[in-house]
């Protein structure tokens, strides 16, 4: 009898994760390695937000809370919809999670029941289809292009729903191609979610403020009020305050779902971190000057990856409107021979060859169930995305 569970038997482990993992192992042997795999801010997190922590420790703000949120932090959320979404949520309608991953997983574990489907466009994070089969349902991919800007055609989801449909899960900014859809992007999706009302959507907005010239961000029951009732808004602190290690995330939603997911967390985590709560109050409540001039920085880090990556060899990279991820394409590699005389058979052997020729760890395109692509995290400083570029081109000039 096997030890592992059937339903963990129908998941992987996560491919960023790995990439990461295998990174820092070679780095520990001595190896020159350079990480590109791991969607973190190399930012530090704000010093008011640290003392807010520390002021939480000392004013003994430590013990157990609200399984899904302190009120004062649902209090900030509920302002923060309102200030940049226009959304109006009651804190019975907040939602607060040990990270953006939970807040999706609850909401899959609270909803799904087997043979339900979940719409889920490609490429897509990676944890998206893995969450789903853990809570039973069965994932549904619909694939995009670089010439679609990899962002869902209307048509094409359409053709995705059935009436086994669950949900619709929707990511703007995109992990990992960091596209994101304008106003009337969303509104022709809107068009096509309103002619099924038994869907739900999830709208994972965690990169909401890495935006870049000058694109406006847009939510989807913002740009359509009409799925308010049955829209999940996600976001957190993780990526625009560099706050990952604190592990915050929090939704808006219909009071019935924010319930269940409440249920879910009472038998699986219980409440997030009482110190990151109070953390993350500061956060949303404080000063936001510094998030527009760190967008500016990832600007500069993009536009300097896109020019290196498309002198390389073989490599199209398109340039993203947010988030700090390249999707490039690998095509133009794909059949020929590495320097350590291997097919390139894939943009997983890519991203392998790339890693044991030039020390570059990056992450294969289907890994994000698309494919040949890979992609690369710029959060980073210049001089690391300089040296991992040129590296890039050095093993793409190599290659025969």
């Amino acid at each position: 009898m096997s030890l592992q569970s059937a339903a963990l038997s129908r998941v992987k482990p996560s491919a960023t994760m790995a990439a990461d993992q295998k990174a820092r192992e070679l780095k520990a042997q001595g190896r020159d390695i350079l990480t590109l795999a791991a969607g973190e801010p190399d930012f530090d997190t704000p010093e008011n937000i640290k003392e807010a922590a520390i002021k939480a420790i000392r004013d003994g703000k430590t013990k157990y809370t609200t399984v899904d949120g302190i009120p004062e932090l649902k209090e900030a959320i509920c302002a923060k919809f309102q200030r940049e979404n226009g959304l109006t949520y009651k804190p019975s309608q907040i939602n607060v999670s040990p990270g953006g991953k939970p807040v999706i997983f609850n909401a899959m574990m609270a909803t799904l029941n087997p043979g339900d489907e979940v719409v889920i466009p490609a490429p897509y994070w990676v944890s998206y289809p893995d969450m789903v089969l853990l809570a039973g349902g069965e994932p549904r991919f619909v694939q995009t292009s670089a010439k679609t800007g990899f962002k869902v055609q209307p048509a094409d989801l359409e053709a995705a729903i059935t009436p086994r449909t669950r949900w619709v899960l929707l990511n703007s900014p995109s992990n990992p191609s960091g596209a994101a859809y304008t106003k009337a992007e969303l509104r022709a999706v809107a068009d096509v979610l309103l002619r099924h009302p038994h869907v739900w959507i999830l709208t994972d907005d965690m990169y909401e403020h890495l935006v870049f010239d000058d694109f406006e961000f847009w939510t989807l029951a913002q740009v359509e009020p009409a799925l308010y009732e049955r829209t999940l808004t996600m976001n957190g602190v993780s990526k625009a305050y560099a706050m990952t290690g604190w592990r915050i995330g929090y939704a808006g939603g219909p009071e019935p779902l924010i319930k269940l997911m409440a249920k879910v967390m009472s038998q699986s985590t219980s409440n997030p971190s009482s110190i990151a709560q109070w953390a993350a109050v500061e956060a949303l409540n404080g000063p936001q000057d510094f998030i527009k001039p760190n967008a500016r920085l990832f600007q500069e880090r993009r536009d300097l990856v896109v020019s290196m990556l498309n002198q390389a060899n073989g490599i199209k990279c398109p340039t993203p409107e947010g988030a700090f991820y390249v999707y490039p394409s690998c095509e133009g590699l794909i059949g020929k021979t590495a320097p350590s005389g291997r097919t390139i058979g894939s943009d997983q052997d890519f991203a392998n060859e790339l890693l044991d020729a030039e020390g570059v760890a990056v992450v294969f395109g289907a890994a994000f169930g698309l494919s040949p692509f890979f992609r690369i995290s710029y959060a980073t400083s210049n001089e690391c995305l300089e040296d991992a570029c040129s590296r890039i081109q050095r093993f793409c000039a190599n290659v025969r």
